[in-house]
């Protein structure tokens, strides 16, 4: 019960602190949603932001809408993952569309995670791309969007060092949760269908494995290994993100009795959403201890 309260006093705190000022802003377009939160907490709502990849759709593979195009001809400022597929294709594009707009790719600073495999295909990125979910990432992130903003308006500069540093204070209690929490299973392994989580399990001593395999869908021989390897590591609960068709996981929780989850990492609310996978990996540890 004690762990619920922190999580939910960190959500309402993060969310009584921001107010929408967006009415006739400048437009900052970014890659993914969970990008959007940190513009907006940090600027106080001093910009509309456009999102490239809206909510519900696959980061790795789409393609982005006319009306959202047009918008990012408007946008000052553009924020990439810079790891993620579709941006392989799309992004040099986008910088083709709007010259004058400012460039920020986030994951300059992140220490990425490599794959030892790349077969050229596009549904399949050498570096992992989802680093955003991990909050010891999360804050490199919002360093470097402060840093934007600030150029991009100095005259708010510090306002946005004000907002930045209670944002900064509200992650650094979600680290602090984590860590906590993932000290009590130290090494302890999770499944999951497509590999998102890699960031957060690198970060605090965890083990992912993967149903999708090299962005594709597991064959018959890796189905029978996972299934063997869920049942010796006593796993219960089978992670699917929304994005996601739960096929294949509903295959091997069956086989194992485990549950599926689903869980948002591509969520406009990083926050929520972060404290929500956190909890979930936590339980589904306890669920696997009994």
């Amino acid at each position: 019960m004690k762990k619920i309260i922190i999580l939910l006093a960190i959500i309402i705190a993060t969310a009584c602190s921001h107010t929408s000022q967006e009415t006739g802003a400048e437009m900052i377009t970014v890659s993914i949603a969970p990008f959007k939160y940190f513009v907006d907490r940090i600027s106080g709502g001093d910009f509309k932001v456009n999102i490239m990849v809206p909510p519900g759709s696959n980061p790795h593979i789409y393609e982005p809408y006319p009306e959202q195009v047009n918008k990012l001809r408007k946008s000052v400022a553009y924020i990439s993952d810079g790891f993620m597929g579709f941006e392989n294709t799309w992004l040099e594009k986008f910088y083709e569309t709007n010259k004058k707009m400012v460039k920020l790719s986030l994951g300059d600073k992140i220490t990425p995670i490599v794959s030892d495999d790349d077969h050229g295909n596009d549904h399949f990125e050498s570096r992992d791309p989802h680093y955003w979910v991990s909050p010891k990432s999360a804050k490199i992130i919002a360093a470097s969007i402060k840093d934007l903003l600030s150029n991009l308006n100095p005259d708010k500069k510090e306002k946005y060092g004000s907002n930045y540093n209670t944002l900064i204070h509200s992650i650094n209690e979600v680290d602090s949760v984590a860590s906590t929490l993932f000290s009590e299973f130290p090494g302890r392994s999770f499944m999951i269908y497509h590999p998102n989580l890699a960031y957060l399990a690198r970060d605090y001593n965890l083990e992912e494995i993967a149903v999708e395999f090299e962005g594709k869908e597991p064959t018959p021989s890796r189905m029978k290994y996972l299934i063997d390897l869920a049942q010796e590591r006593n796993i219960k609960t089978i992670f699917v993100q929304k994005e996601h068709d739960a096929k294949n996981a509903r295959a091997i929780a069956g086989e194992i009795g485990a549950e599926i989850k689903t869980i948002d990492p591509l969520s406009e609310d990083w926050m929520k959403s972060s404290l929500e996978t956190i909890n979930a990996l936590d339980s589904s540890f306890i669920k696997s201890r009994k």
